[in-house]
């Protein structure tokens, strides 16, 4: 992951007074080399329009603004307060609601709604361009509330996740990837481990047969029946990460909705993978929100 500059909260305001600020400091973390234009691809100092804070490409006359192209794009909320949000998500471990955006940036609950799931989004796609490689640990979890005389555990009509999280040479909590299923089964879990696990790596599961197929799709599988008495390391960080994320979707937000879980999974790993660069979190998320697509609320409600 790329370096970015410490930021404490003392220091986001000091560096960020005003539009103007944030415009300029936006426009640095979009084009790091220099001003790229969006149409003809050509990189060169362009004409600033200060009058409408808009840049003009000196190659093909197309005209775009530093917010265009973004998740910021044709916002009506002045930049400071998607700073701030943007800063408040990502620097807080427990996350910030919906509410508390509203509070602390006095907009409407739905542009404070709105706002985080634009900014989940832009997590989401950044961890997109990493894979989990070297030893894995895999299981599922189930989130949310039974239903009225429901089950728990495997057969629960709660939500299933699957986790993989990859451990370093010690034996520590490296990444972390997880991901929503429609129902827990092998063809799923092969999915998801294909789509987020480097071929050659090992994965360590419970001895549940929808983990079998791994090993015929090109990754080395060590299946073990997990019982605490035997074998009392077994896939224990990954229960601890497991329960911290419960505790982070039922302490911060109180519940999520189904349809909007994977969003909230996709915060959570997105932190945990960066936790080692805490005061680095909001430069590395600004990096994110300005180079992901844009987002429109028509996704969400839709």
């Amino acid at each position: 992951m790329a370096q970015q500059e410490n930021m404490t909260l003392n220091e986001f305001y000091d560096n960020f007074p005003d539009e103007k600020s944030c415009r300029d400091y936006l426009y640095t973390k979009r084009w790091p080399d220099g001003f790229k234009c969006p149409k003809c691809g050509v990189v060169g100092e362009p004409f600033n329009v200060s009058s409408r804070n808009v840049f003009e490409c000196k190659h093909c006359r197309h005209q775009t603004t530093v917010t265009a192209g973004t998740i910021f794009d044709k916002t009506r909320t002045p930049l400071r307060k998607w700073f701030l949000a943007i800063y408040l998500m990502s620097s807080d471990k427990r996350g910030c609601s919906a509410m508390r955006l509203k509070r602390e940036l006095k907009i409407a609950y739905d542009t404070a709604w709105t706002m985080s799931h634009k900014i989940r989004n832009a997590m989401k796609e950044r961890d997109e361009t990493y894979k989990l490689q070297g030893f894995i640990e895999m299981d599922e979890g189930f989130f949310g509330s039974p239903g009225e005389g429901g089950k728990r555990g495997r057969g629960t009509d709660k939500a299933p996740v699957v986790v993989g999280l990859s451990l370093d040479k010690y034996g520590n909590p490296e990444f972390i990837k997880a991901q929503v299923l429609a129902k827990v089964d092998g063809e799923s879990v092969a999915e998801f481990t294909e789509e987020n696990v480097k071929k050659s790596s090992t994965v360590s599961t419970d001895g549940l047969t929808i983990y079998n197929k791994l090993a015929k799709i090109g990754f080395m599988h060590e299946p073990k029946k997990l019982d605490p008495k035997e074998n009392p390391e077994h896939l224990r960080w990954l229960h601890v990460v497991i329960s911290n994320l419960k505790a982070f979707l039922g302490g911060t937000y109180h519940g999520v909705p189904k349809k909007h879980l994977q969003a909230f999974i996709d915060e959570f790993c997105y932190r945990f993978n960066r936790r080692f660069w805490q005061e680095q979190l909001f430069a590395r998320t600004l990096c994110a929100c300005a180079s992901a697509a844009p987002f429109t609320r028509s996704v969400l409600v839709g």
